[in-house]
Order: structure tokens, then sequence, then C-alpha cells
């Protein structure tokens, strides 16, 4: 692998300024003074840094082009957001250009150069599952490039994001279960370094504690986000000696997955086991048992997301602003034991 590339993060942590500050000497600003602002170009030289060019040719560009980054663009999910995100670009006068990252840390790398390359005002991204390392947008950032968030966010950086109450959500879940009189329930959990992964098993831990019933570490299982990974996950939960009578999934691809394990192995759902989905795919009201799921505010969330980044544009800065949206657990078969 090459030199990492010198950024403006890091400038401002060695001489323990904002980034800001460090942008605006670099660019001989009145605001600073004339002794830090030769103290940072010194710097900058010793370091060679350099602006990351793709970036700096976006600068004071307007092209009314706005780049959307999206883990896949076959669900109902990522499509109702776009659709939100489009909505609100049309009404300003902007096209979206769309590209998905087939949930591949390097395609997103290679997603986010394309679009500047295609000169796009600034990005409005849903992370890979793959991702853990930032940097392709700390660079944006840095050069107050517009980037907004959404669902499964950056939380180390200081822009604007749109996510839902993912943990309030899965107490939600937890409840309806134990009110059916499961006991062991079991979840299927994305990757461990995403939010929606984190917060969604504080809820699920929370959830626990609240009603009372105890946490058995075996019942909490990690997946990727693919349908083969997590037929294996479920498998792993059936073949426990002690099943669980519930399982949760991450999402709705997971449970659907889940859902036809379960039958495989010649259980009923949700009579031996109850499920419960997260994303309330169209899907989950053509499958038997019609599914249990959380319900996102999937187009809202997109139209907030556009909203955010107008207002970026607007404001001509960046600033760090989270808008959190409400779900609704929509109560189906396959969780709903029938009475008597």
């Amino acid at each position: 692998m090459g030199k990492r590339h010198i950024s403006l993060k890091d400038l401002a942590e060695e001489l323990n300024v904002s980034i800001s500050t460090i942008s605006r000497a670099l660019k001989n600003h009145p605001d600073i003074s004339p002794e830090l602002t030769k103290k940072i170009q010194m710097l900058a030289r010793k370091k060679k840094y350099s602006p990351n060019p793709l970036a700096m040719g976006l600068l004071r560009q307007q092209t009314k082009m706005i780049g959307v980054i999206v883990p896949d663009i076959v669900t109902h999910f990522f499509a109702s957001i776009i659709s939100g995100i489009e909505s609100v670009a049309k009404e300003k006068g902007y096209y979206i250009v769309i590209s998905s990252s087939s949930e591949s840390y390097s395609k997103e790398i290679e997603s986010v150069e394309n679009l500047l390359k295609s000169r796009v005002e600034g990005l409005i991204v849903c992370i890979s599952q793959e991702t853990k390392d930032f940097r392709h947008f700390e660079q944006l950032a840095e050069n107050e490039i517009p980037l907004v968030f959404f669902d499964r966010v950056c939380e180390t950086l200081q822009v604007p994001t749109v996510t839902i109450d993912g943990k309030e959500a899965v107490k939600n879940i937890i409840n309806h279960f134990k009110e059916n009189g499961n006991k062991r329930i079991a979840y299927i959990s994305g990757p461990n370094h995403l939010n929606i992964s984190k917060n969604r098993k504080e809820g699920y831990l929370e959830g626990l504690r609240a009603c009372g019933l105890e946490f058995h570490p075996e019942l909490l299982v990690e997946c990727n986000l693919s349908a083969e990974d997590a037929t294996a996950a479920t498998r792993r939960l059936l073949n426990l000696k002690n099943k669980p009578d519930a399982i949760f999934g991450i999402n709705d691809t997971i449970a659907f997955s889940a859902m036809k394990e379960i039958k495989k192995q010649g259980l009923k759902i949700p009579e031996d086991i109850a499920l419960v989905g997260f994303t309330d795919e169209f899907h989950s009201t053509v499958v038997e048992p019609a599914l249990t799921s959380v319900t996102h505010p999937t187009f809202q969330m997109g139209q907030e997301a556009a909203r955010l980044f107008f207002l970026w544009i607007e404001n001509g800065k960046p600033f760090r602003l989270n808008i959190v949206l409400p779900t609704e657990l929509v109560v189906r078969k396959s969780s709903v034991k029938m009475q008597g």
C-alpha cells in the first residue's frame, strides 16, 4: 500500500486547533493570525500535505447534482429512501446520481471517486457493511463538501445524519415477544462495527432486562447481511440443545432466511418459533405466515437527508445534527400464537 494521505485532521490534531482553522490558514484567511498561519503552513510543508484534488475541484462549483451512495438498489427500503431524496432534490431543481456499493468497502470508495469526477456538489450516503475506515469521507468533510449520512452512519464526523431510534424499536419487539409468552429470544445481528447493529444490540439487552428475561449469550449471533450467512446463523440457533422460542433479525432479509430455515427443519411459525423482522420490506406481507416487522419512515428519511444537504449548502459550512425518526412495530401472523 502507498503512503497514507495527510489530511487536515492530522494537521489539526498535531497543533491542537480546529480543522476549520487549518483550512483557513492554508488559504491565508485574515481571521487567522500571521503567527499561527505561518506555523500551520510550515507544518503542512513538512508533512507534505496536499489537498484532495477531486474534492478541491468541487469547491464553490454548482452543478445541480447530488451523489447518492447506497449498499444496494434492489430492496424497497433503499428504493423508497432514494425516492424521498429525489422528491426534495426536484423541488430545488437538482438531479440525483445514484451509485451502489454492493455492501463493499472498495466499491464504496470507487463510488465516491466516480461521483466526484462526475462533478456532483456533494454526497448523501448509507455506508456499506464492510466500512470501518472513513478516510474517504473525512477528506470531503475537511474540504467542506456537503456530506450527509442516513441509516448506517459515520458517528465520528461532524456532519449531519438521519437515523431511527433502533434501540427503542428493539425494546418494543422484546416486549411483544414477552406478551406472546416467549422467553428464549434470539437475535441475529449484523456486523458489530455498524451503528445500527450496536444500537439494536443495546435495545435487545435493555429489553430483556426490562421484561425480566434472562440473557443467554448463545442466543445472540452475528452475521454479515447476506441471506446465506443469515441461514447459517439460524441453523446454529436451531441446532442448540435448548432452542430459542423466538427470533428476530436485524433486517427483513435476515428474517426471510430464518423463516426458510425454520420451515426446512420442520418447525412451525409462530407455534414453535415466533419470528420478527426489521425494515418491513414489501415481501413481509406476501410470505406465509406474514412477517411481523418494524416499519421505517423510509420516504421521510430520504426527504430529511436531502433537506440537511440543502441546509449545508445554504449555510456554506458543515454542521453536526442528527435527526432521529420514529418507527412502528407492525404485528402480523409470524409472531402471534393463536389463543385456545
